[in-house]
């Protein structure tokens, strides 16, 4: 079946995919209602469309509700559903091609408007009579209304509908006035006998007709000739029309027919036509809303309009957006279409399959579904495509796949804006159902399995391209080096370069050109690949990257494109802080304070904005500018409680407002935007317009500093809510004022520095290496040591870092380097170099405190300002260290040193040698079972926890204060130590000898001796502390072990005596077998002698047992199940031997003819050996279980009885020539 057999209605049929408005011919009119396609979207706008037109005219917003708005992207269908509403407003009759007429309301029936209430609206609707009039606005403009083009629109197309003259208003006013007047007719009839022609054809010629329509007028308004030539005369000079006349005329109108009649005006693509014309849309809204209000709500005005609006217009501004945006606004009724109806519509009214061919396609899918569904894969560049997604999908778009619904309604759109010829595109372009009717068309004769690659789509969009656009594509087809599929591939990059779904690269491409459901992808990747290679080569496609992007031969309209470029607000801000602090003041963020000659960061801002980021500065200046929308609130008063903010205060510059300057601004950074994004070096000639147009944007940026430079001698100046007048006008002079007023006014703690060292670092290194700080000739107190500000920062050590805390150095030099200090670094390590020196602080870096001069290497590197803390010394107690010292005695058998350092690296030595060798025993009783787990687990954390103190103090008042917990640890440090170096071999001997008594646990329970040596060894083993208990294991294990061993001997020999039994009676078996050879005998009585060779061995008494019992038996019943096969075997040998010579003999007579009595002696035969006879099993159970007497023999007779009944059962198997089993 070929692709044009699979629709259900024909494929080639016209159909009329761009809807016009002015396009009213019978069969045009009868498809349109007959195809029209209502899906739920558009059911609900039906819904709105129709609650408000059935608006009571007695209700008082019914004038607000005239206006309806219907807005949609390109292929939308906005058009037909006006039309569509035009024809159900009017309840036209259409007829079809065999001259069958219906009503439009006809067509509306419920297979097609499913809503019963919204059936029942429209019947309502059309109950009452109306005028429509539908046009599109753009057609029935004329070059002449250049006044008010809008309304000479309405009037014409309102004059028209009444039968009046369209193209001379005047003339259509005068016919309007004899109307009136009722004597229209009778002017026509003069006017037709005077000339002998015909009114209507002829008004248009007015001028040459004067004297006949003066007669005429004269004659049936009873007026002189004089009275008649002047009103004629006067009638054009003296006829205007507004907005209020109009909407007079058409109240007057309404008046003159029944009282719920109505007059509509369908207006398509009003959008276009208005354009970004402000005027245009106020006349728009005034229209509408005097309408209303004048007509009572009898007059409606329903329009179409682009929802995006850029795509018609280029980018629209923001304010003549928001213009646009409150015009649409005024219209009551909102109606939105989506483009989602696009593909539900062309399934409907085009892709509709017969019920055969959608047979065929769901045998193609279930054969080849999975293969198509990995064919349509696009990379990862983009937004996802819709792929199929069952049978159903596939049958309801095929032969095009469900992206290509998404794809080529951005192409359109994307083609439309960059690609047309104008805005007000032409009558000719396609619409997306000509579109896919098209590319259908174009694989119609291939058989199902085809699939429509995106470059069919061409045709479609080839109508509405530039002539250089097409003139490429056309000259590309004409090359004697690229073939048919080149330019296929060209096309498909065209379609595609303007449309952010998808980019041109190798892997997009080949899914965008399958043909076949199951195409050779990597066969056509190759293919790709060698035309991407000639297209490159042709210069008519540039390769970025991973993607392909089609060129034009001519060059852009680079003016047009630059001045539609989008800026941010914030492009702008960053531009503009860039020209003043990085251009004008040299990208100066420090401000360097002449009196200490500290250089201090400065937080600079445009507008609120940072040019730091996030962090936050003590000193910070703002420059407030026009591009700030709050720059009108920024006044005098304004601008000085900005400056005085909390936290910090700034220094505040407002740059007076110049359009000219912000104007060229916008513009430098337009064209450096275009140029950046546009210019790849990939086509010389554009390169050439961009750089004219660089090198004009660097005078551009020249000209933006000078303006600048002028602007910020006029600069407004705050600071910490005052106006300063300063003395300078060069802006890096103000700059620097403005920032040694905020810097003083901010730092007021500044001048505790009352002396200041040339050279603070190497002052630092003689403090930190001297033994003795007075011979610096330096004393805290006096004013060479800045005895305010040392206070300062002993205070807040004492605060911060007293007791067991610490201070990093770093946090320090941050506290007094800001606000309200300000102090240099140098002098902050300064002043902690003499509390260090004077032993009021300590240094500490990761361990007890440092040497002075090893702090130096921390305090001088900024890197390591972080790693070195500070705390405030303590004094150290006498009593404390005399108590630690006795105590080491009965911790280490040893008394301590009596010097503070001293003993603390001995008691840190000794508990160190503790923690490593807890360690190691934590280590082995993590991974087996011994003693002490949690005393070592505890023991371990005290320690450490204690180690952890690198302070002497701290750590002798933690020993002192737990000195029972230590003394303890001690004892049990003392145990484990023992354990594990001296006891560890007799505790793994307790293990293995209750892991192997246990085996026999029972019997040895048995014997009362055994059963205490065993329960005592148990205890040792469960006890926690077992360490005192060890040294009777030995004795206790060498009990238990005599006595397993005699009860094992005992249960050994018993058990080798019954296998012996086993062994004998197989051997009788063999011996009663016929066929007892040596080998055989060995080969059964193996496995039994096996079950003595693991007796001998066996330690565990229940496996004894089992040896002796299940595993003989087995072996036992093994050999004799072997031994009667063997016999089974030798018997049918026999049988077989004697049949053979039998036979032998027979023929040796036959052929002989020997007789009877001269016959050779038989040759012998072997022992005979017989069958082994069946074996039955008879249970002594089973036959008691028979007699039915309850559980146990009570009386003789019971016994009697079960040896009668048990006698029976043997004789029985006997006489059956069978061999018994007792079980």
């Amino acid at each position: 079946m070929s692709i044009k057999d699979i629709f259900f209605k024909e494929l080639e049929r016209p159909i009329n995919g761009v809807v016009k408005a002015d396009q009213s011919d019978d069969a045009t009119v009868y498809q349109e209602l007959d195809e029209y396609v209502v899906t739920n979207e558009l059911e609900k706008h039906f819904r709105s469309f129709f609650e408000s037109y059935s608006t009571d005219l007695s209700d008082p917003s019914i004038a607000n509700r005239v206006g309806v708005w219907i807005s949609g992207f390109f292929g939308s269908g906005k058009s037909h559903f006006l039309k569509t509403l035009s024809y159900l407003l009017a309840n036209i009759r259409a007829r079809d091609a065999q001259g069958n007429t219906r009503n439009a309301v006809s067509f509306f029936d419920a297979n097609k408007l499913r809503d019963a209430m919204i059936r029942a609206d429209i019947d309502k609707a059309v109950a009452n009579s109306a005028d429509v009039i539908l046009f599109n606005i753009d057609s029935k403009a004329s070059s002449n209304d250049a006044g008010n083009p809008i309304l000479n629109v309405f009037l014409r197309v309102f004059n028209e509908h009444q039968g009046f003259s369209g193209d001379h208003p005047h003339i259509a006013h005068m016919e309007r006035h004899l109307t009136q007047r009722g004597v229209y007719e009778r002017f026509v009839e003069v006017f037709n006998e005077s000339t002998g022609l015909i009114w209507a054809d002829e008004r248009d010629g007015y001028q040459f007709y004067q004297d006949d329509i003066e007669k005429a007028l004269a004659q049936v308004l009873a007026l002189s000739a004089e009275a008649a030539h002047k009103w004629f005369e006067e009638s054009e000079q003296t006829f205007s029309v507004s907005v209020e006349n109009f909407c007079h005329w058409v109240s007057e109108y309404l008046y003159a027919k029944p009282a719920k009649h109505r007059v509509l005006f369908l207006v398509d693509e009003v959008g276009q036509f208005i354009g970004s014309d402000t005027r245009l849309m106020l006349t728009l809204q005034t229209i509408t809303e005097n309408l209303g209000t004048i007509c009572k709500g009898r007059a409606w005005i329903i329009v179409t309009s682009q929802a995006d609006m850029d795509a018609v217009l280029g980018e629209l501004s923001a304010s003549k957006a928001n213009d646009f945006s409150k015009i649409a606004g005024r219209f009551k009724t909102r109606l939105s279409l989506s483009s989602s109806n696009t593909d539900e519509v062309i399934q409907k009214r085009l892709l509709r399959k017969t019920a055969e061919a959608e047979t065929e396609l769901r045998a193609v899918w279930e054969k080849k579904g999975d293969i198509l569904r990995n064919q349509i894969t696009f990379d990862r560049s983009g937004p996802t495509l819709r792929n199929y997604d069952g049978p159903e999908s596939f049958i309801a778009n095929y032969p095009f796949a469900p992206y290509h619904f998404q794809l080529v309604q951005k192409v359109f759109e994307e083609i439309r804006k960059v690609g047309a010829t104008g805005a007000h595109l032409a009558y000719g372009e396609r619409s997306m159902l000509d579109a896919f009717q098209m590319a259908a068309l174009s694989i119609a004769s291939k058989d199902i399995g085809a699939l429509v690659p995106l470059h069919s789509f061409y045709r479609a969009v080839e109508g509405f391209l530039d002539t250089a656009v097409k003139r490429t594509i056309d000259q590309a087809g004409e090359s004697a080096v690229l073939d048919v599929f080149d330019v296929q591939i060209l096309r498909t990059l065209f379609m595609i370069r303007y449309v952010d779904l998808i980019k041109g690269t190798l892997d997009n491409l080949v899914t965008l050109s399958i043909e076949q459901v199951d195409e050779d992808k990597l066969a056509l990747r190759r293919r790709i690949e060698e035309t991407l290679q000639r297209l490159e080569k042709e210069s008519l496609i540039t390769r970025n990257g991973e993607e392909f992007v089609f060129l034009t031969n001519e060059e852009r309209d680079i003016t047009r494109k630059i001045k539609a470029t989008e800026i941010a607000s914030s492009d702008e801000n960053k531009a503009l802080a860039d020209l003043i602090y990085k251009d004008l003041l040299k990208d100066k963020n420090k401000f360097r304070y002449s009196i200490n000659k500290t250089d201090y960061s400065i937080g600079r801002y445009l507008d609120g904005h940072s040019l730091e980021g996030r962090y936050e500065h003590d000193l910070r200046v703002e420059v407030i500018s026009p591009l700030d929308l709050d720059y009108a609130l920024h006044g005098e008063a304004g601008c000085i409680n900005k400056s005085n903010e909390a936290p910090a205060g700034m220094a505040l510059f407002k740059l007076p407002d110049n359009k000219e300057f912000f104007t060229e601004l916008r513009t430098w950074l337009k064209t450096n935007k275009f140029i950046r994004l546009n210019d790849d070096g990939s086509q010389p000639e554009l390169s050439k317009i961009l750089a004219d147009r660089g090198r004009e944007n660097q005078e551009r940026k020249k000209r933006l500093r000078l303006m600048l430079e002028e602007l910020i001698e006029r600069t407004e100046v705050y600071a910490l809510g005052q106006h300063l007048k300063l003395s300078s006008s060069n802006i890096q002079s103000k700059f620097d004022e403005a920032c040694q007023y905020l810097l003083e006014n901010t730092y007021t703690k500044l001048g505790y520095l009352k002396v200041l060292q040339q050279e603070p670092e190497r002052e630092l290194h003689a403090i930190l290496h001297t033994n003795d700080i007075g011979q610096l000739g330096l004393t805290l107190d006096g004013d060479e040591g800045n005895p305010q500000a040392i206070k300062e920062v002993e205070q807040f050590i004492t605060l911060r870092a007293s007791g067991n805390d610490r201070l990093l150095v770093a946090d320090i030099i941050e506290r007094f380097s800001k606000r309200p200090y300000g102090w240099p670094d140098g002098e902050i390590l300064l002043i902690l170099g003499r509390l260090a020196a004077t032993s009021r602080i300590s240094f500490h870096a990761a361990g007890p405190s440092l040497q002075l001069p090893d702090a130096f290497d921390y305090l001088s590197n900024s890197r390591k300002r972080r790693e070195i803390s500070v705390q405030k010394k303590r004094q150290t107690d006498e009593v404390l260290l005399k108590q630690v010292r006795n105590l080491s005695q009965d911790l280490f058998n040893a008394l301590g040193p009596a010097g503070e350092k001293e003993l603390f690296e001995y008691y840190r030595g000794h508990f160190e040698t503790w923690l490593g060798n807890l360690k190691s025993y934590k280590s082995k009783t993590d991974v087996g079972r011994f003693p002490g787990k949690e005393v070592i687990e505890q023991a371990l954390l005290s320690l450490q926890r204690l180690l952890n103190n690198t302070d002497s103090v701290d750590f002798f008042k933690s020993v002192v204060d737990n000195r029972d917990d230590y003394l303890d640890l001690e004892e049990d440090y003392r145990d484990l130590h023992e354990f594990f170096t001296n006891q560890l071999h007799t505790w793994q001997q307790l293990q293995q000898a209750l892991r192997r008594f246990d085996k026999n646990k029972p019997a040895l329970e048995k014997d009362d001796k055994a059963r205490k040596a065993l329960l005592e060894l148990q205890a040792i083993e469960q006890n926690a502390a077992p360490y005192n208990q060890l040294h009777k294991v030995a004795g206790l294990v060498e009990t238990v072990e005599a006595i397993n061993a005699a009860i094992l001997t005992e249960k050994r020999e018993h058990a080798l005596a019954r296998v012996d039994e086993k062994i004998a009676q197989l051997q009788a078996e063999i011996a009663k077998s016929g066929i007892e050879t040596a080998e055989l005998s060995n080969r059964l009585l193996r496995p039994l002698q096996l079950v003595k060779a693991d007796l001998e061995t066996e330690t565990s008494i229940a496996n004894i047992y089992l040896l002796q019992t299940q595993t003989a038996d087995e072996r036992l019943h093994d050999g004799v199940f072997e031994l009667e096969r063997g016999i089974q075997a030798e018997a049918e040998r026999q049988h077989k031997l004697r049949q053979e010579q039998i036979k032998a003999t027979q023929a040796a007579n036959a052929a002989s003819g020997v007789k009877e009595d001269r016959a050779t002696s038989p040759v012998p035969i072997p022992t005979p050996v017989a069958p082994p006879k069946p074996v039955v099993e008879v249970a002594a159970t089973s036959v008691f279980n028979k007699l039915g007497n309850g559980l146990y023999l009570e009386s003789q007779g019971d016994i009697d009885r079960f040896i009668d009944a048990l006698k029976a059962e043997l004789e029985s198997a006997i006489k059956q020539d069978k061999r018994i089993r007792i079980r």
